[in-house]
């Protein structure tokens, strides 16, 4: 059985980022940020509470692909 140390000095990198932190990671404006979300050009966020916040490793591998439209994926998924 293994255990997690929560103890370790070096502060892990965060699982998920805020709009203002995926904002300054594009190097747009929160506003344009919430312009793509709503245009479905970004990964999903997780909402949770009152608040909403991208998983970074979702966001970096969408990156990696060179940004494409999300929307166009989902497009082709609810035909199949």
């Amino acid at each position: 059985m293994s255990t997690l140390d929560f103890g370790s000095a070096a502060p892990a990198e965060p699982l998920l980022i805020s709009a203002g932190e995926l904002a300054h990671l594009l190097g747009c404006s929160t506003r344009t940020l919430w312009r793509l979300r709503s245009g479905g050009e970004l990964p999903q966020p997780v909402r949770f509470g009152g608040t909403v916040r991208w998983r970074l490793d979702e966001v970096r591998k969408w990156i990696a692909e060179g940004c494409p439209i999300l929307r166009a994926r989902e497009n082709e998924r609810r035909r199949k």
